[in-house]
């Protein structure tokens, strides 16, 4: 079968239609499109939240889906928060879009459950992680338009600060330092931790948060009651360090919104599986682990009971009763090692034990092993094959709408009588990918 050539009103045709379909997709409604309303969230749709997120210098967006239960659960809070707002002077928009309805969006801004709550600063979206009660929402948007370093002069400032960043994030505080020092890992950093740099503080407050000198810079983890203390030295890569190794507690719980935040750590996880971590005996081998992570800084320590998370914890083998509690290393993917011969720990002496078991890890003794389901990262990952199928869906229908307004024949071209078909399949079920998102 011999290739046809494109007549010249085909080809024009295609490409005035591929113009004004990549126009309409690109093309955002002028801001006059849409009112904000005192006291209102502002409804968006895929007309208008690209002018919405460019226009407003810091705009709160709910993702969310009709028939979810969590979903209609915040939309209270929201107009609760949009009335607050609304009497404050703070430029802050409060929004909400369908992303059901509107999934070309949900899926450019890795919507993958609801509700997805994002903060756009400047046009830029970060993840909200942060309490969803209408004050605490509020006071929460109130700091993100502060400055990314507050300067603080007294006593009564610090405290003030502290109190204003809640228990949601760590804090980073810098006695003795200049703004400059931290601003911009301050910015890397903003949407996962509060800073500050205080100029004036009495010996009260280095008594307080347990500092003997200055410049000194603390973290603080209110979340976890934990704070620590670095002097230094003050060059940007070793404050890197120490703040991304203060985000969590020395002994991590692993659940959904801790697994996100290791999912951009580097370091290696130690992890613990327990029976119950609300036992006694599982909270006095926290407490050891506590010890390990302080000494051992290069991997993160971190630990899971059956019965808070099973599913998560058989992923590393037999987690019998007789065979718990067991450490294995853990890359925060597909693969962890098992030390040989610290298999499981028994109940006596087990910070030697710990020890033993690191050394053996640090020396090479290990056996390499595939987890045997995925994990949380994988099911993250696995998202990318959902809205693959879901570009692939949108561009076959551009192809057919193109074909109908043209309405000439499709063309053919070279001599192939039949055509492969690929067929694209995913690990994670429509179910999953759509599942409610925790409060």
């Amino acid at each position: 079968m011999k290739a046809r050539m494109m007549k010249p009103p085909i080809l024009f045709c295609y490409s005035i239609c591929s113009v004004l379909i990549v126009a309409a997709a690109v093309t955002a409604a002028p801001i006059e499109d849409f009112k904000v309303e005192d006291g209102k969230v502002l409804v968006l749709d895929e007309s208008n939240f690209d002018s919405a997120i460019s226009t407003f210098d810091h705009i709160f967006v709910d993702f969310y889906a009709p028939w979810c239960g969590h979903c209609k659960r915040l939309a209270p809070e929201l107009d609760k928060a949009a009335a607050i707002v609304a009497e404050s002077k703070d430029a802050i928009v409060i929004a909400k879009i369908d992303a059901e309805k509107y999934r070309r969006l949900a899926d450019k801004h890795d919507v993958d459950g609801y509700p997805t709550l994002k903060i756009f600063i400047h046009g830029v979206g970060m993840d909200y992680y942060g309490p969803r009660k209408a004050d605490l929402l509020v006071r929460y948007l109130k700091k993100f338009v502060a400055p990314n370093v507050a300067t603080l002069d007294s006593d009564s400032a610090i405290k003030e600060f502290v109190e204003g960043a809640g228990t949601f994030f760590p804090i980073y505080l810098g006695f003795g330092l200049d703004e400059s020092t931290i601003s911009n890992l301050a910015v890397k950093y903003k949407k996962k931790a509060w800073f500050a740099v205080a100029k004036g503080f009495s010996e009260d407050v280095m008594l307080q948060y347990n500092f003997d000198k200055a410049p000194a810079l603390v973290s603080i983890n209110p979340t976890y009651n934990e704070q620590n203390t670095f002097y230094g030295p003050f060059e940007e890569e070793f404050i890197d360090t120490f703040i991304t190794q203060n985000f969590l507690p020395l002994a991590v719980p692993m659940n959904h919104d801790t697994l996100k935040i290791l999912k951009d750590d580097k370091r290696k996880i130690v992890l613990t599986i327990v029976e119950d971590e609300l036992e006694e005996k599982s909270r006095n081998l926290i407490k050891l682990l506590k010890a390990a992570a302080s000494a051992n800084r290069d991997l993160v320590f971190g630990y899971v009971g059956v019965k808070q998370w099973g599913e998560f914890a058989d992923s590393f083998g037999d987690n019998g009763k007789k065979n718990l509690p067991r450490s294995v290393v853990w890359d925060g993917d597909e693969e962890y090692h098992v030390v040989l011969g610290s298999e499981r720990m028994e109940e006596e002496d087990q910070g030697t034990q710990i020890s033993q078991f690191l050394e053996g890890f640090r020396a090479g003794r290990t056996d390499k092993r595939q987890i045997s389901g995925p994990s949380f990262m994988s099911f993250i990952n696995s998202l990318i094959g959902v809205r693959l199928v879901y570009i692939l869906v949108f561009l076959v229908g551009v192809f057919m709408l193109i074909q109908s307004i043209c309405k000439e024949e499709p063309l053919t071209v070279g001599t192939r009588d039949s055509v492969d078909h690929t067929t694209t399949t995913t690990t994670a079920s429509e179910g999953e990918r759509t599942r409610d998102k925790e409060d």
